[in-house]
């Protein structure tokens, strides 16, 4: 085991460097990168002061009508590292990603892993309420459709779950803003928490940001947990079906406990190594759009914001970080087929 697991972590490294890798080569060659997007804000700036004269951005000027002097350019380039040649910037961004040192973002000047921390209380809401309510969900209702297979109710419940997973979560984010939101104003349409969050009660803080979640949550799950919930109903057939089943049945067992004291753990292997994956799924996939529609400032709407700016640092930094969970994730995942069926064996 700890040789597998000491296998598993020395892959880590080449597949985070290739990623990387790409990524940092895919950059090179996007147009409008930071030099190009601070003399366009240099220049709308010196529009708007009066087109002909010049603007200050970051200590450095822009002539609006003239273009941008030779060396002027040339600071500007030496500020985001651009006068370096590309070869050098990588050696030199992935010996500060092997101490974990992400850098500094171009246009918020805050250190990277200051802006995935300030962000992360965020995605951390979105994501755990999201797994807990689709698990806590999705697995009776498996279980009961497994249990009644070709009844009313698990017809009807079938085409409920699949009706929701066909909607798309942001579809139904803007439906529940204008109905909830607008027409109704049952719910707030942005934010997490109130303008006066400081000055509540602890009870009243509670409801407040219980409030404020509803709508992007129910966004969040209503397509999550079909599939799920279709896992474990089909799991569980396949398992009722089995020889074990009818001998504890034979033996006069009750069929709630065939059910949870033989069935359960069985049917329930595919879904418990799940559980790493779609608890960190649940962070970072799918939240984007869900935090820009509304307004919630998590990690989503920074990478979204950083690749629109070509914050190079944040689009990297956070880069790493995702791909560093998710490696670790598929690791803790693999791990739980041992822990759950003890006649897996990674020898």
């Amino acid at each position: 085991m700890f040789a597998y697991i000491l296998k598993r972590l020395l892959l880590m490294i080449p597949t985070l460097f290739g990623v990387l890798l790409l990524t940092f080569v895919v950059i090179q060659f996007v147009p409008g990168g930071p030099v190009e997007q601070y003399l366009a804000e240099a220049k709308a700036s010196a529009a708007l002061s009066g087109g002909g004269g010049s603007a200050e951005g970051g200590g450095l000027g822009y002539r609006g009508g003239q273009g941008v002097d030779p060396k002027r350019l040339a600071q500007i380039k030496a500020l985001y590292g651009f006068d370096k040649p590309p070869t050098e910037r990588f050696v030199q961004m992935v010996g500060q990603f092997a101490t974990f040192d992400l850098g500094t973002s171009f246009f918020q000047n805050k250190d990277v892993w200051s802006l995935i921390v300030e962000k992360l209380p965020v995605s951390i809401s979105l994501g755990l309420w999201t797994f807990f309510i689709s698990y806590g969900v999705a697995v009776p209702l498996g279980v009961a459709k497994a249990v009644r297979a070709g009844s009313r109710f698990d017809l009807l419940t079938t085409l409920l779950v699949l009706a929701g997973y066909a909607i798309p979560g942001f579809v139904l984010g803007v439906a529940l803003l204008v109905v909830f939101g607008g027409q109704l104003q049952w719910f707030p349409l942005r934010g997490l928490t109130s303008s006066n969050w400081d000055e509540l009660g602890w009870l009243a803080k509670a409801t407040d940001y219980l409030w404020h979640i509803a709508m992007p949550v129910t966004a969040m799950v209503l397509g999550s947990f079909a599939v799920t919930a279709m896992l474990t109903k089909n799991a569980f057939l396949e398992e009722i079906r089995k020889q074990y089943v009818l001998t504890a049945r034979a033996k006069g067992l009750s069929e709630r406990q065939v059910l949870y004291g033989h069935v359960f753990r069985n049917a329930l292997i595919p879904i418990v190594t799940g559980f790493p994956a779609a608890f960190v799924g649940a962070f970072f996939t799918g939240s984007l759009l869900i935090e820009t529609l509304f307004s919630l400032d998590g990690l989503g709407l920074l990478s979204y914001e950083s690749v629109i700016r070509r914050d190079y640092p944040v689009v990297l930094g956070t880069l790493y970080f995702f791909t560093l969970i998710g490696l670790v994730t598929k690791l803790i995942s693999d791990l739980c087929y041992v822990w759950v069926d003890p006649r897996v064996k990674f020898d």
